[in-house]
């Protein structure tokens, strides 16, 4: 398939935006070029998609969460994943050891956590370069992203950065508070529940009228162009990450804290590690379980000890009813009731139903209509 006239027309558009002065007056052309650029982007990844065949770099998702080693040729990745998990993936001092994905499961607080050795970053990896897009689809499909960089890599962060950016994935961002029902007539209907100090009518109904014609827009945002950008397209993927220092053995305790202090700075969560000489690993592992949401939910059968050696391992905000879809397709039909003990409990042994949120270390029995009890 010919997608080179696509591409040309994003190349050109990207010119004029570069070539524009930047200023009150030229923002909305600037912003619709933007909106341009993001519908011509998608349009162009759905046929991509379309011709699309299975590579190498995908691999079937396991466990309980799925983790992507992100990084520059030769920072680690490898010798990080063979630490962590019972993968063996190839390690060397070279660039592109790994020129597949390499999966591994980690066990950690009865958790299972899959995690994926992925090929180097280079730049233009968003364009295509060095398998660039297959990495960066395999990217858009993990539950967390593990921005590896060394010592001698920090300057180069913000090319990983901007190749994420650039192909659709936010880091360590939330999906924007912008609700869009598609209309069969009536234009753009335009409303705002909260004053947006970025962004006025024009604005909105110029860079929106790039994706639709008929449409009700609700923004309950105060966001930037570029979210509601965001918001209308449907290429969008948003994923917590954190940035693992390697080789911190090889830089003084100064350079450490200063480079920390600097990461820190920019909002970034650090773990700082040595995966060569298994330094720091517990302290990672703890974060990623963190940064992942994980909470433990021990089950107990009525008139016996709740199971602790093999919790439940749910995400924040999980219900009791995603703990009957976990056991059984079926339960959420035949449920009658459940009893928590625990700190989402007002009380020990409280009756609970469906909707009740659950919280780390809960303890559930539940109560079916045609099994006397179920656990």
């Amino acid at each position: 398939m010919d997608y080179s006239r696509i591409e040309q027309q994003i190349k050109e558009l990207e010119d004029e935006i570069f070539r524009t002065q930047k200023n009150k007056a030229t923002e909305h052309h600037i912003g619709k070029l933007k909106a341009k650029i993001a519908y011509l982007k998608e349009e162009l990844e759905k046929r991509r998609g379309a011709g699309q065949r299975s590579t190498g770099l995908t691999v079937k998702k396991s466990g309980d969460a799925t983790v992507g080693i992100v990084g520059f040729p030769s920072v680690g990745k490898s010798t990080l994943l063979n630490q962590l998990t019972d993968a063996s993936s190839r390690v060397g001092d070279y660039d592109f050891t790994t020129v597949k994905t390499i999966p591994g499961m980690m066990r950690y607080k009865g958790a299972e956590i899959q995690i994926l050795d992925l090929p180097g970053i280079i730049e233009g990896a968003a364009h295509g370069r060095g398998r660039g897009r297959e990495i960066l689809s395999a990217i858009r499909s993990v539950d967390l992203v593990l921005v590896m960089i060394d010592p001698y890599s920090i300057d180069r962060l913000s090319c990983i950065e901007n190749e994420l950016y650039a192909s659709g994935i936010r880091l360590n961002q939330h999906p924007p508070d912008v609700v869009i029902r598609k209309t069969t007539r009536g234009g753009l209907n335009i409303t705002s529940t909260i004053p947006l100090s970025h962004l006025d009518e024009a604005m909105i109904r110029g860079v929106a009228s790039e994706f639709l014609i008929n449409a009700d827009i609700i923004i309950r945002e105060d966001i930037t162009e570029d979210q509601l950008i965001d918001a209308l397209t449907r290429n969008r993927v948003y994923v917590p990450a954190l940035i693992v220092l390697n080789k911190i053995d090889l830089i003084s305790n100064n350079e450490l804290d200063g480079i920390m202090k600097d990461l820190k700075g920019k909002g970034w969560v650090v773990s700082a590690i040595s995966s060569k000489n298994n330094i720091g690993l517990d302290d990672l592992k703890e974060l990623m379980y963190n940064k992942l949401g994980f909470i433990r939910v021990y089950m107990k059968p009525s008139g016996r000890e709740p199971d602790y050696n093999e919790p439940m391992i749910l995400r924040d905000g999980a219900t009791v009813e995603d703990v009957c879809r976990n056991l059984h397709r079926d339960m959420v039909r035949d449920f009658r009731y459940a009893v928590v003990w625990g700190p989402s409990a007002k009380h020990n042994g409280q009756k609970v139903g469906l909707e009740h949120k659950l919280k780390d270390t809960d303890i559930v029995t539940l109560v079916l209509k045609r099994s006397k009890v179920k656990s």
